[in-house]
């Protein structure tokens, strides 16, 4: 009997072991650095979390984690989300997750935008709101004013930056985010009173900039484009700013600006508006909207693309000076038209 005993000890410690090594010890059933899944709203029960721990193969042992999530009461405090669980966790640990509902952090990127429809895909892309609820929201108006801006200048409370939320946040509370990162950044480095100095509003100075950042990618350049507009801005001269054109067409492939183009009625075709546009073309980077308020006072009033294609331009005071340069540019481009259409005649 005594040995019966000490066997059935045995075995009870050595499943105590066993049972302890699969809770202590590698739970996770992948075998990439990490994995997510997400409990969707109204699906919290126990069966259901377990359909989708089960389905995106997340734990090994599901037996034993249905007991251990009754152990901990955890199956009454799960809440909707999306989770990441590292390679190598516990059972203990994914339970003790799901309990405490820490739920995984969810960057949103944000570069350059051009349209509502690209920041929408962008939101619903990485968390529970689609498209269609957060093109609803931008295009409120009253939602819009709560931040003070319009359905046109939304962007204008978009600075460029990481910025992070969990998965299921809704969008109000993104765009409030936003909204007070944007006037953080306006508070800095003296922003607000340089944009005073040039007669300028921050949501004027944030369109120029988005302008300035379709015009090139070359910084040298972007504080002598800006000083141009700026310089038209206070002659109340048309801006005539290409990109505006790109915009007012939603054709963001064009390289050549045809005169048909410029009589697109659009408010966004600064060819045939004076001012600045009612909204900004793209959300230009934080150090494109640092170079507008830090333009330099030039008496340039036009500029043109050198004919070398090397991106970089040509500035001048004077039309006479600009229409040669112009011209150079124009013929250098009908000549590379020419040749392009030649080679693809020939494939």
């Amino acid at each position: 009997m005594s040995r019966i005993i000490k066997w059935v000890c045995v075995a009870a410690i050595i499943l105590l072991v066993i049972t302890g090594w699969k809770v202590l010890g590698n739970g996770t059933a992948f075998a990439e650095k990490s994995r997510y899944f997400i409990i969707p709203e109204g699906k919290t029960g126990r069966q259901q979390v377990m359909e989708v721990l089960e389905k995106e193969e997340i734990i090994s042992g599901s037996s034993l984690f249905r007991i251990l999530g009754s152990q901990l009461g955890i199956w009454n405090k799960i809440k909707p989300g999306k989770y990441e669980v590292k390679k190598g966790e516990s059972l203990l640990g994914i339970a003790r997750m799901l309990r405490n509902g820490k739920q995984a952090n969810i960057n949103l990127v944000i570069n350059r935008l051009r349209l509502k429809e690209d920041f929408a895909k962008l939101v619903s892309k990485n968390f529970s709101t689609d498209s269609v609820a957060v093109m609803h929201y931008l295009n409120s108006t009253a939602m819009m004013n709560s931040f003070a801006v319009d359905t046109a200048n939304v962007f204008t409370l978009i600075i460029p930056d990481t910025y992070t939320f969990y998965w299921n946040t809704p969008i109000d509370k993104i765009m409030q985010r936003l909204y007070t990162a944007q006037k953080t950044f306006w508070s800095k480095n003296g922003r607000l009173a340089k944009a005073e100095k040039t007669g300028l509003t921050p949501q004027q100075v944030y369109i120029l900039a988005s302008i300035v950042d379709e015009e090139t990618n070359y910084e040298s350049d972007k504080y002598k484009i800006a000083s141009v507009y700026i310089n038209r801005l206070n002659k109340q001269m048309p801006l005539q700013a290409c990109p505006t054109i790109k915009y007012a067409m939603k054709d963001f492939t064009l390289t050549r600006i045809y005169e048909k183009y410029l009589f697109n009625p659009s408010p966004y075709n600064t060819y045939r508006k004076k001012g600045l546009p009612p909204g900004p073309i793209c959300t230009p980077s934080p150090k494109t909207i640092d170079i507008v308020l830090d333009a330099p006072a030039t008496d340039y009033l036009f500029f043109v693309a050198k004919s070398d294609f090397s991106g970089y331009h040509h500035f001048s005071s004077s039309f006479q000076e600009h229409s040669q340069y112009a011209k150079e540019y124009q013929k250098a481009l009908d000549i590379y038209m020419a040749k392009k259409a030649q080679k693809e005649n020939q494939q």
